[in-house]
């Protein structure tokens, strides 16, 4: 379903305009008025009770592209309003994911903690102005009472308790005095609103618990809808975007911007959040995930997080241009995944060399090459980056080659390895099988090859020509990892949709790869390093399990598989 229209957005009547989005408009449009003083100030307010994902990156993405292309500034600010699971591992954990992505907030880091001396000042304005009262409702009771789309709410009982009783009984409940749920302190406004969010909505609520910054001081916590926007005021933002699900609140955001002394007056504006096929984006149930050990953490490579995604290989680049990829809308849509796989692989074929790696191993023996003899051949780092140069791979008479390049019976369009045929060897020789030997139970453990020595970096005197190219690995000199293979953690590319969205875990999102055999370069590698292995995909050195003696690998996308997709096509 569309938004509604937003009469602040300028209209666009002039087709040949420079493309844009609403929001640049917007700001464009501002600047040319000299609206809020010729400033662009914005803000990405995340609330420290999980890490971001994907869809944080969007935001972050819209916010610190305002600010930075216009000259503006931009602001972190945590909206640290919930104790309950809000922890400082999630604040640092932000921190490291917004730095990630590149958006700069400078000496601009704060947190709504830091305003709640004058938040509750303001609320007590709003009492001493006939706004706001204390009221003694339980939370069942306020969700009962505040009626339907259809139906008025009813007044609380306290609605016209005099402001001084009020204001008594909200220090109470600021010194600690009161149960939790005995009292809160609701706005003034209107019980019949046909926007439900103004029915005398909630500013404070009694919570006996401790807060990661500012420790016991405070026995009371206020309201997002409270905070955000006197927070904005506070710091003298300007555009204060946030998804399309805060489009109702916007009216109790400008109904306290007008009833209190701000400073500043900030406007909102909302964008559509991003959806994304085979992941969900609820922060409650990505912590279900973590908390029911359906994943090994926030980190495993299969969530959404940018922690995960980062482990897993994806880069701030790749990242970027997705979120230019998929623009700023009002209307809500589904982005299929494989254009965030696309924008990763778009991203490491620039930048990741080429290494070969073999990950289900067959041994292949060329009988006819010297058994003492190994040679070094040439191979290029990155096609598409000349720079980076090039380096040797030993050959020699035993190499690793992937199992399924080899098939004892195959079909018409196979053109990698099988009894008889004549494939390449990538930057090395063509080599023909002559033999395949079995164990006692029938698999195949060895294929016994000839080579030809005059065919060395794929050409032969005679000119002839062959289908297949494989990678290899020598046996002697290989280097044993573990590859971990990743796909969709759900099943379903709408997981929400049929009920639990844990019935639709995809079992098989996780494949490791004990006995992979990598070429002696990739031995070098540390951390975090980035690479793609020949036809298999991009990978990442695993941050965590990795380690010098045991290289751990990390899937980040796929390639291209021409001949999976003839096998699906039957």
């Amino acid at each position: 379903m569309s938004a509604p229209e937003d009469p602040r957005v300028p209209s666009r009547d002039d087709e040949s305009a420079e493309p844009s989005n609403f929001l640049r408009d917007i700001v464009l449009a501002d600047l040319e008025k000299g609206t809020h003083d010729g400033r662009v100030h914005t803000r990405f307010p995340p609330e420290p009770n999980g890490y971001l994902h994907i869809g944080h990156a969007k935001a972050v993405h819209i916010a610190w592209g305002l600010a930075s292309e216009f000259g503006g500034k931009f602001n972190l600010r945590f909206d640290d309003t919930n104790p309950e699971k809000e922890e400082t591992e999630f604040v640092e954990g932000i921190m490291e994911d917004v730095r990630w992505l590149g958006a700069d907030w400078e000496d601009r880091l704060f947190h709504a903690s830091d305003y709640f001396d004058q938040l509750y000042e303001w609320a007590q304005h709003l009492v001493r102005e006939g706004k706001a009262y204390v009221c003694s409702l339980t939370e069942d009771q306020v969700r009962e009472w505040r009626g339907t789309v259809k139906e008025p709410g009813r007044p609380s009982p306290d609605r016209d308790r005099p402001a001084a009783e009020s204001l008594d009984l909200l220090e109470r409940m600021k010194r600690g005095e009161f149960p939790e749920g005995r009292y809160t302190l609701r706005a003034r406004i209107d019980m019949a609103h046909p926007n439900m969010k103004m029915r005398d909505p909630l500013l404070y609520r009694i919570k006996h618990m401790a807060h990661h910054r500012t420790g016991d001081t405070w026995h009371i916590y206020p309201m997002y809808d409270y905070t955000h926007g006197q927070s904005d005021a506070i710091e003298g933002i300007t555009h204060s975007t946030c998804s399309l699900e805060f489009q109702v609140n916007r009216p109790l955001y400008d109904w306290f911007i007008e009833n209190l002394p701000v400073p500043h007056e900030p406007r909102q504006y909302e964008f559509a959040r991003l959806n994304l096929t085979y992941t969900v984006m609820s922060k409650r149930k990505l912590r279900r995930l973590v908390e029911e050990g359906h994943v090994s953490g926030w980190d495993d490579p299969r969530m959404p997080t940018l922690k995960a995604m980062r482990r897993r290989g994806y880069t701030p680049e790749a990242i970027e241009e997705f979120c230019d990829r998929i623009g700023v809308a009002k209307a809500d849509s589904t982005v299929d995944f494989s254009l965030l796989e696309w924008a990763v692989r778009e991203h490491l074929n620039r930048v990741a060399p080429r290494y070969m790696a073999v990950l289900r191993p067959l041994k292949v023996v060329i009988t006819n090459y010297p058994e003492d003899r190994v040679e070094m051949v040439d191979c290029v780092n990155n096609p598409e980056d000349a720079s980076a140069g090039t380096r040797q791979v030993p050959f020699s008479r035993e190499l690793w080659i992937e199992r399924d390049d080899f098939r004892e019976e195959a079909p018409r369009k196979f053109f990698r390895l099988k009894p008889g045929s004549e494939v390449r060897l990538k930057h090395a020789y063509y080599i023909t099988c002559d033999e395949v030997i079995k164990d006692e139970a029938g698999e195949i453990v060895e294929l016994r090859c000839s080579y030809d020595p005059e065919s060395r970096g794929g050409s032969t005197p005679d000119g002839r020509k062959v289908r297949g190219t494989l990678h290899w690995v020598s046996c002697q000199h290989a280097v044993a990892a573990e590859v971990r293979l990743y796909d969709h953690l759900f099943r379903d590319p709408f997981p929400e949709e049929s009920g639990d969205f844990l019935e639709n875990l995809n079992p098989r999102s996780l494949e490791i790869v004990e006995d992979a055999r990598l070429e002696p370069a990739l031995g070098e590698l540390t951390r975090g390093d980035r690479v793609q292995f020949m036809r298999n995909g991009y990978f990442c050195v695993d941050t965590v399990d990795s380690t010098p003696g045991r290289l751990v690998f990390n899937r980040t996308a796929t390639l291209k598989d021409t001949w999976a997709k003839i096998q699906a096509r039957g």
